[in-house]
């Protein structure tokens, strides 16, 4: 299978660690029988074993790091699906005229996985905020 470096630019690929490629080539080579069992779940693969396993991605992922061990992390069976994971951290600035916490100020909350909330930003607020 090919390497997900292979979609990269060069100067980003040089810049990923050689664990991250050993555990990547590891995956593919073990994925036929991690489908049985992992299939359309989220996974952190190190030193040719899953270290962790799950359905929400951002915890998946989280764990997998947290090992030190340059995990390759997927969601088996949907290696080469695109996936975003993004955090944004900002407070509501109170000095704006029309300052509305989610009404009409162009920030939305919606509730994910668990009662976790995440921000959504509209477009009219992204041009107020970068004005």
């Amino acid at each position: 299978m090919r390497s997900l470096l292979e979609g990269l630019p060069p100067e980003i690929a040089k810049r990923i660690h050689p664990d991250w490629q050993k555990n990547e080539a590891e995956y593919w080579a073990q994925r036929d029988t991690l489908l049985s069992q992992y299939a359309e779940q989220w996974i952190g693969f190190a030193n040719g074993r899953v270290i962790v396993s799950g359905t929400s991605p951002v915890e998946v992922f989280h764990a997998a790091q947290a090992s030190g061990q340059h995990p390759f992390v997927t969601c088996v069976g949907h290696e080469h699906e695109p996936n975003r994971m993004r955090r944004t951290s900002f407070s509501y600035d109170t000095t704006y005229p029309n300052y509305q916490a989610g009404i009409g100020s162009g920030l939305d909350l919606s509730v994910k996985e668990a009662g976790k909330s995440e921000a959504l930003l509209t477009k009219s607020a992204l041009y107020r905020l970068i004005g």
